[in-house]
């Protein structure tokens, strides 16, 4: 995500959020991001201003797959959850309490897709837009 920067960084942490924000914005479906507090690179926390995009940290002693099985489980009354991660295992838990699962891989292309379309829409849109205006003069 953050070209020449390390996977476990500040800046890929950042541009994560940027991305899932921007998928966030096209779904219109809230979303929860866990970290792992204790192991989380240094540098600023992005803070969000939406309250349909979360951001939690895990605390020491706690890890961000005790988080997301927490989740799993308090947010089924509210509709799909869904943990995004390539462990197996915590698919399976995630899974087994009734969630969806889905590696990192098959998420990406989920939100390539996603923003592709939306970007489709959104240029369509413009040239109906300004054929329209156009015609008006």
């Amino acid at each position: 995500l953050a070209p020449g920067k390390g996977r476990f960084t500040a800046a890929a942490r950042d541009e994560l959020i940027h991305v899932l924000t921007l998928y966030r914005d096209a779904i219109g479906t809230p979303i929860t991001i866990f970290f792992d507090g204790s192991s989380s690179p240094r540098g600023p926390r992005v803070k969000t201003e939406s309250s349909e995009i979360e951001i939690l940290y895990s605390r020491a002693g706690q890890t961000a797959d005790d988080l997301i099985e927490r989740a799993a489980h308090r947010f089924q009354p509210y509709g799909e959850v869904l943990a995004v991660t390539d462990d197996h295992a915590e698919r399976d838990t995630v899974i087994a309490m009734g969630g969806s699962a889905s590696s990192c891989w098959n998420f990406i292309l989920a939100i390539q897709s996603t923003l592709g379309e939306l970007r489709e829409d959104i240029q369509q849109h413009n040239r109906k837009e300004r054929n329209r205006f156009n015609r008006g003069r």
